[in-house]
């Protein structure tokens, strides 16, 4: 009976030592978030909309894909999900459910985050309040249109592996590669595809003429006369923090949500470990 006293009496200070790495955890795992823009593609567009819970139309050349509900609701979100669902969606492009997910989510990327910081972006996910909101079903082209055919894209075009840091280069570079190769994923904007949607790796962040929403993205190389090689390195760094560009003009559209939900809320550090990593890849002529 003494023993059982002394355990309750312990348990609180048990849950208090417990709470503060919950919680940076959760902090942590908003600011990992927020790095992988997760906020612009699973929201809907429209004052009223929920965040994280899904809908968003996104136009692509292959038809319109909607992106699902990110919310912990265990019916129509990710709520049932355990860690090692979580993971293998972003490192194997896969559901609970061992199907296979179009490129429009982009696992390609998203493969070579860590474990850590991927439980981390779970445990924040968790934390929020579940919204129960059902996800429209894609509407694509004929030749795309079953999980059968993403999983032979697949077998084509994903590498599914994690970051290595390059020893010959920087901390700065590095964190910097990580953040735009995988956590931000700006390739699957800013690079050119293939007929069939793979992205051109020879062409890396060269630009790309069939953007999200049908937009043209714009080559973010160092190439003097198509890219930013003209900028200097506080030029993007600013823009990164609030969007302005070189002459003083602000962007808009697709990029100006990337700003307000995405680099903007990126720590100066990291910003500029990204413009490090920007300024280090060969200079292109834009593919468009």
């Amino acid at each position: 009976m003494r023993f059982i006293r002394v355990a309750v009496a312990a348990a609180p200070l048990l849950v208090t030592t417990l709470l503060p790495a919950q919680e940076s955890a959760i902090a942590r795992g908003e600011y990992l978030i927020n790095a992988g823009g997760c906020v612009d593609c699973h929201t809907d567009e429209g004052d009223e909309a929920s965040p994280l819970a899904g809908g968003r139309a996104i136009k692509s050349p292959f038809g319109t894909f909607y992106s699902p509900n990110i919310t912990p609701d265990a019916d129509t979100g990710i709520g049932s999900w355990s860690d090692e669902n979580f993971v293998d969606a972003f490192w194997e492009g896969v559901n609970p459910d061992g199907d296979h997910y179009y490129p429009a989510f982009p696992y390609t990327s998203y493969t070579g985050v860590s474990r850590g910081d991927l439980l981390a972006m779970k445990a924040y996910l968790f934390s929020l309040e579940p919204v129960k909101q059902d996800t429209p079903e894609h509407d694509l082209a004929w030749y795309i249109s079953t999980r059968l055919a993403a999983g032979a894209w697949k077998l084509k075009n994903f590498d599914a592996r994690r970051f290595v840091p390059d020893p010959a280069q920087s901390d700065q570079w590095n964190r910097g590669a990580y953040l735009a190769r995988h956590l931000g994923h700006c390739g699957e904007c800013h690079t050119p595809r293939s007929g069939l949607g793979a992205l051109q790796h020879d062409q890396e962040l060269a630009g790309n003429a069939d953007g999200p929403d049908e937009e043209k993205i714009p080559n973010i190389t160092p190439d003097r006369n198509d890219g930013i090689g003209k900028w200097s390195k506080s030029d993007i760094e600013y823009f990164l923090e609030i969007g302005m560009l070189p002459d003083g003009d602000f962007v808009g559209s697709t990029m100006g949500a990337v700003i307000d939900n995405n680099t903007g809320k990126l720590t100066k550090d990291d910003r500029v470990a990204i413009v490090t990593y920007l300024k280090s890849v060969p200079p292109l002529p834009s593919s468009h």
